[in-house]
């Protein structure tokens, strides 16, 4: 499976098997968050065999079951920390898709449990995603039309429209969608233009929404010649 491939059956999973992690699967795993890690300069961790961070305080009302596994999303305060952590986030959680895993990323309704993790001083934990053998593989949620999230129109590239339907497809909180895509056709001397925008949300956790759908958006655009223009 690739990730363009994962983008289009991965759903959130909030039910999962008492099943351990299989030790190729934790290797790869491993081995991809290090390498998230570094790119991202994050401090993303792996937790196994630890059920109490969704099942003691406020996880009670997140209606997760029997999960076991979760990777715990932290790194060091900064402005751009939360669209880091989604952007190479996601890039774990279509990988674990790969390797035959379900996940669901979580905002509010986990406990930090005490000797689970390490923060280094100045870092700071903003989501945990759970993963593991799910019950299901989850199912679909109803998305916007492209026109709703986009500038995209007849004259757009092919390669604007398959990034913006991947976009559509990434997971954000309680499913609000609240981004904009807007392409910015190629000027004398300059690259075509992407700029995504986040968008008002009570529900919040925007930052974070954004980096996952620039993570979606540029595997299904590929290697064509565009920029990201920051707003």
């Amino acid at each position: 499976m690739t990730l363009q491939e994962a983008i289009t059956v991965r759903h959130s999973v909030r039910a999962y098997k008492h099943q351990p992690l299989a030790e190729d699967v934790v290797k790869a795993l491993s081995s991809k968050i290090e390498e998230q890690n570094k790119l991202g300069r994050l401090h993303v961790q792996l937790v196994m065999n630890e059920p109490r961070a969704f099942s003691e305080g406020k996880a009670k009302y997140g209606r997760f079951r029997n999960v076991e596994n979760y990777i715990v999303m932290a790194g060091a305060k900064a402005d751009d920390l939360e669209e880091r952590i989604g952007y190479h986030g996601e890039q774990i959680v279509l990988y674990a898709q790969t390797l035959g895993l379900n996940t669901c990323w979580v905002g509010l309704t986990y406990s930090k449990v005490a000797g689970t993790y390490v923060l280094d001083d100045g870092e700071v934990i903003k989501a945990y995603i759970a993963i593991g053998y799910g019950e299901t593989g989850g199912t679909a949620h109803k998305v916007k039309r492209v026109e709703q999230v986009s500038n995209a129109d007849a004259g757009s590239p092919e390669w604007f429209r398959r990034g913006v339907e991947a976009a559509l497809l990434a997971p954000t909180a309680i499913n609000q969608q609240k981004f904009y895509l807007e392409y910015k056709p190629v000027e004398e001397g300059r690259k075509a233009r992407v700029v995504a925008r986040r968008q008002f949300s009570l529900a919040g956790y925007t930052h974070i929404d954004i980096g996952i759908v620039r993570c979606h958006f540029e595997i299904a655009a590929g290697g064509e010649d565009y920029m990201w223009e920051e707003v």
